[in-house]
């Protein structure tokens, strides 16, 4: 089937969320040119354009409908404060936005920052934390480099993203409070017309089948006819266990899914009702 408009996805060229972006597209079976040196890419198997830009663009170009929909990070979406629709977050890019003041600082709590200098590259959420606190501090826009502002005197402490804290620890700093949580995101423009929305339903599609899969665990295991009700409570599954008698008299094999969050709680449960010989493969697609 062809399209005459491909579905557009911004993505960001190069940084944090840049690979899992693209793994993302390959897990859900687009297939598309490696774009690192080049602005725009189409999918050989799919009607989607890539247009590779600047994350802290995506949001813009996805609002004013150069670009259709968007994989970029939450905070960025929050910043950029741009019209758009949030549908799915991604799994992937997690890090949260905190104020981080020097080690030597004997930090108290919020009021601490009363009166200081703030530097961010996030001044819209830092405002907005701030007021909600009832804390008058003033705020310093970089881009860039925000972890040394400290260090060269430009600000007594540092609104910035943080996933280890490396970063922090080795610049002579240290989180003391968390902003917001974030993780990427699809957007899309909350215009579409009925054939972008078509393509982007299908595009969902497969993106929630990736998501179900890495959430969840195919599991076979061998057991005692007689315990197959006991353990048929405890592997519900997708709507229940598939059974399958054994060579073995009195003995079959079970099939179905776990959850992930709730594997190692399920399989000691399991093993303590008679479940034996218990096999766990990964699901690379799961459709409901």
């Amino acid at each position: 089937m062809t399209h005459d408009q491909p579905l557009k996805i911004a993505i960001q060229k190069s940084g944090r969320l840049s690979d899992d972006s693209r793994q993302l597209l390959r897990e859900c079976g687009i297939s598309v040119q490696n774009g690192k040196h080049a602005l725009i890419a189409r999918a050989h198997n799919f009607p989607l354009e890539v247009l590779y830009l600047r994350d802290d663009d995506i949001p813009q170009y996805v609002a004013d409908g150069t670009a259709d929909v968007g994989i970029v990070g939450q905070n960025v979406v929050a910043e950029a404060a741009c019209k758009v629709e949030e549908l799915r977050p991604l799994g992937f890019g997690s890090c949260r936005l905190s104020l981080a003041v020097p080690k030597a600082v004997a930090y108290d709590g919020l009021t601490w920052f009363e009166g200081r200098k703030i530097a961010t590259s996030y001044p819209r959420l830092l405002k907005r934390f701030l007021q909600a606190h009832d804390i008058d501090a003033e705020v310093h826009t970089i881009s860039g480099s925000v972890e040394i502002a400290p260090n060269i005197g430009l600000a007594d402490a540092i609104a910035d993203l943080v996933s280890s804290g490396t970063t922090l620890f080795s610049n002579g700093l240290k989180e003391v409070e968390v902003i917001m949580y974030s993780e990427a995101t699809l957007v899309a423009n909350p215009y579409l017309s009925k054939g972008k929305q078509a393509l982007l339903d299908k595009l969902l599609f497969r993106i929630d089948a990736v998501q179900r899969a890495a959430r969840s665990k195919y599991v076979v295991l061998n057991a005692p006819n007689d315990r197959i009700e006991a353990i048929s409570r405890i592997l519900p599954g997708m709507k229940s266990p598939t059974v399958v008698p054994l060579a073995e008299a009195g003995w079959s094999a079970l099939h179905s899914v776990i959850n992930e969050d709730e594997f190692w709680e399920v399989i000691d449960e399991l093993k303590a009702v008679g479940a034996q010989g218990i096999l766990v493969v990964p699901i690379e697609k799961m459709i409901r």
